[in-house]
C-alpha cells in the first residue's frame, strides 16, 4: 500500500502514487456512502469510470451498486499454456489469420447461431424454444437478449479486449483473452442502474444523483433480480472466453496435431486446465466476520493461492499471478496496467510512428494502423512494471509472458 487518505468518512487505502482528480473525486465519493464497510481499497492501475472508478474495491452491507460493478459484468481474462516451446513467424501469421476467420472482433457477431446448450444453465434443454422458455421464466433482460446472445457467444468485443500469442519466462507459448459478457452485460448494467435511479429518487436517497452510485437493496425484488441476471452474464462471459479458447484450440491443432494445453491450478501444471478469473462482479464474501457484498470493477480475486491473471498494455508483459490474501485490499489485486489517458486523449497525443515502431522493434505483430488505434498503444496505459512493483503485498508473480501477436477489439 502506497497511501492513506484520511479526510473522508471511511478511509481510502491506495496502491498507488497518484490518482487522476476525476477518479480521486469518485474514490472520495465512495467512501462517504452510508453503507460502505470499512475502507475503500483503490488498485495501482486505478483511472476514473462511470461513478466508481476502474481499479475499485468496494464493500457494502445491504446494498448493491449496479455501476459498482460496470456495463461489461462478468468481463475478465482466460489463459492457456501450450506444450510448444517456440513457433516462427510465418505460422505465426497463418494462426492470427485463420483466429480472425473464426472468432468476430468489435462489433462483429456470428453470422449463424452457436450451440444454445452453451449458454449458461441450458445443458440440459433439448431445443431452442425449451431454452428461451426456461430463461423466459427466470430472467426480464437474459430472456429478451438470449436471441442476440446466441449470436454474440464466442466473440471478442472491442476496445480493450485482445487475444494474445505470448511466450512465457516457463519457456512455454501461452494463449491470452481478454473479453466479457458482450451486449448482454451491457443491457443487464443499463436496465438496473436505470432502476435504481428511479427507485433512489422515489426514496429520497441521501446519496446524491450526480455521484452516479444509484444502488438496489440486496434483499429487494429488485436486488435480486439484479443479482440473478448478474450472475447469469458472470458464467456468460466465462462461456464466451471458454468457446474462443477451444476454437483457438482446435487451430493450434490443425498445425500441430500432437500439441497438448494446461493450466496452473493450485501452483500445478493441469491438464487441459483453462485459467478463468473475472474483474467486474460484485459477490457475497466474509470480510472481517462480517459478510459484505464486495464490489470489484476493474479489480482481480486475489485470495491466498489464487491463480490471477494481470494483462499489460499491448505490447507489453502480462503476468500469472498467485494470490497472498491481502486483508487491507479485500483480498484483491489489479486487472491490468490501467490507462493513464483517455481514449480521445490519446489520439490527439501520441504519436503513430513513434508507437508503431514501439512494436515494430519488438518484432510483435500488433493492431496498431492508424491514429484511431492509438487508444490501445503502449503510450495510453499506465508502465505495467510500476503497477505490478506497487502490489508486491497482494500478489506473487508466476510467470512473466511476452507477446508474441495480438488481435485487438
Amino acid at each position: 500500500m502506497k497511501k492513506v487518505i484520511s479526510s473522508e468518512k471511511l478511509p481510502i487505502k491506495l496502491w498507488l502514487e497518484d490518482i487522476e482528480d476525476g477518479a480521486l473525486e469518485q474514490v472520495k465519493n465512495l467512501a462517504n456512502l452510508p453503507f460502505a464497510y470499512k475502507w475503500i481499497s483503490i488498485m495501482p492501475d486505478s483511472h476514473q469510470g462511470y461513478g466508481m472508478p476502474i481499479g475499485g474495491v468496494l464493500a457494502t452491507k445491504g446494498v448493491i451498486i449496479p455501476n459498482a460493478v460496470g456495463v461489461d459484468i462478468g468481463c475478465g481474462m482466460c489463459a492457456i499454456k501450450t506444450s510448444l516451446i517456440n513457433i516462427d513467424i510465418p505460422t505465426l501469421k497463418i494462426i492470427m489469420g485463420e483466429i480472425r476467420k473464426q472468432i468476430p472482433v468489435g462489433f462483429n457477431k456470428h453470422e449463424e447461431k452457436q450451440d444454445f446448450y452453451l449458454m449458461p444453465l441450458l445443458e440440459k434443454v433439448e431445443s431452442e424454444d425449451e431454452a428461451q422458455d426456461e430463461l423466459f421464466c427466470q430472467y426480464e433482460i437474459v430472456s429478451k437478449e438470449f436471441q442476440n446472445a446466441l449470436h454474440s457467444l464466442g466473440t471478442l468485443g472491442g476496445g480493450n479486449h485482445f487475444i494474445e500469442i505470448q511466450k512465457g519466462s516457463d519457456g512455454y507459448i501461452w494463449v491470452m483473452i481478454h473479453s466479457g459478457s458482450r451486449n448482454l452485460g451491457k443491457q443487464i448494467a443499463d436496465h438496473y442502474n436505470k432502476l435504481a435511479i428511479k427507485l433512489n429518487e422515489k426514496w429520497f436517497s441521501e446519496v446524491p444523483k450526480k455521484w452516479e452510485l444509484a444502488f438496489l437493496p440486496i434483499y429487494s425484488d429488485e436486488g435480486q433480480l439484479y443479482l440473478k441476471e448478474m450472475q447469469y452474464a458472470i458464467d456468460f462471459a466465462f462461456a464466451n472466453r471458454k468457446l474462443m479458447i477451444n476454437r483457438i484450440k482446435a487451430i493450434f491443432r490443425d498445425f500441430c496435431p500432437a500439441i497438448t494445453f494446461s493450466a496452473i491450478e493450485n501452483g500445478k501444471d493441469m491438464h487441459n486446465g483453462m485459467i478463468n478469473i473475472a474483474h467486474n462482479y460484485a459477490r457475497m464474501e466474509n470480510h472481517f466476520g462480517e459478510n459484505v457484498l464486495i464490489h470489484r470493477k476493474g479489480a482481480t480475486l486475489a485470495t491466498q493461492n489464487t491463480i490471477g491473471i494481470i494483462p499489460g498494455s499491448q505490447g507489453t508483459k502480462s503476468y500469472i499471478v498467485k494470490g497472498k490474501g491481502n486483508p487491507e485490499s479485500f483480498m484483491s489485486c489489479s486487472h491490468g496496467a490501467g490507462r493513464k489517458m483517455s481514449r480521445s486523449l490519446a489520439e490527439k497525443e501520441l504519436n503513430l510512428e513513434e508507437e508503431i515502431k514501439k512494436l515494430d522493434d519488438k518484432g510483435i505483430l500488433h493492431t496498431i494502423r492508424g491514429v484511431k488505434d492509438l487508444d490501445e498503444a503502449i503510450g495510453a496505459y499506465k508502465p505495467i512494471e510500476v503497477v505490478m512493483a506497487n502490489q508486491e503485498d497482494l500478489i506473487e508473480i508466476l510467470v512473466e509472458l511476452e507477446p508474441l501477436a495480438v488481435i485487438k477489439g
